[in-house]
């Protein structure tokens, strides 16, 4: 793991040269994976590096976690409550839609607030000349579990080619904070969500199918419907041949 965090950090200092900006920023949600990405651009770019903490009707806990990863890491960080826009936003789109559709209404919220976030990033990111950093792992990235332009909305993606379970060796080898690296992995989109019930099968079966393991019919059913279904948010915009 030594080797491979010193190679993710040289890759993050040359992306941002190439870029020619002068950092990097993540937004801090408390969980293992933006605590790992929080400690390595930490560790790229000591004084050129930021982890904005976005609360939106969330968790009390989570801002426990989230200050916990800024005290291990010591990275630059500040706090944006989003919960007035996010309310002020909502309301105002379901208030001027004619045919509200109430069984969508969780996800709709739920992906208001990963857009307000990433917004959030790229305002705090162009004021600093920083690139944004994402926080999918592999299991998240094959099946799909991020919001399109939310948390998928981001300019660099370190952890895609980790497991979960990787995930978790960078973390013990960072020096994340043993309460995060053990707490169930969850978005905080609202009240006892957690990743692997909503997603239906577990990080260790998506791991294992990502080595080539064999895993329950039910679970690589699970997660080839999640890659097929969410295709669209690994590929760039459609658009036609030109005629």
């Amino acid at each position: 793991m030594k080797n491979h965090i010193e190679n993710v950090i040289n890759w993050l200092r040359q992306q941002v040269q190439d870029a020619g900006v002068n950092g990097l920023v993540v937004g801090i949600s408390g969980g293992i994976d933006s605590a790992v990405v929080a400690h390595l651009i930490q560790r790229a770019f000591p004084e050129d590096s930021l982890g904005v903490i976005m609360p939106c009707k969330s968790n009390p806990e989570d801002a426990k976690y989230a200050q916990m990863v800024v005290d291990s890491s010591g990275i630059n960080s500040m706090t944006v409550d989003l919960t007035e826009t996010h309310d002020v936003m909502f309301h105002t789109i379901k208030s001027a839609t004619s045919e509200w559709n109430e069984e969508q209404e969780k996800l709709a919220d739920a992906n208001l607030r990963a857009r307000l976030r990433m917004s959030t990033l790229y305002t705090v990111a162009t004021n600093y000349k920083f690139l944004v950093v994402g926080t999918d792992n592999a299991a998240e990235w094959h099946t799909g579990y991020f919001t399109k332009f939310g948390d998928g909305g981001v300019d660099l993606v370190p952890l895609i080619h980790f497991t979960k379970g990787e995930v978790r060796e960078l973390a013990k080898e960072l020096g994340v904070p043993d309460e995060i690296i053990n707490k169930a992995p969850s978005a905080g989109l609202w009240e006892g969500q957690t990743d692997e019930n909503e997603m239906g099968t577990t990080y260790d079966m998506i791991d294992r199918y990502l080595k080539g393991e064999d895993v329950p019919e039910k679970d690589k059913q699970i997660i080839e419907r999640m890659h097929h279904n969410t295709a669209h948010k690994r590929a760039l915009p459609k658009a036609p041949p030109k005629f």
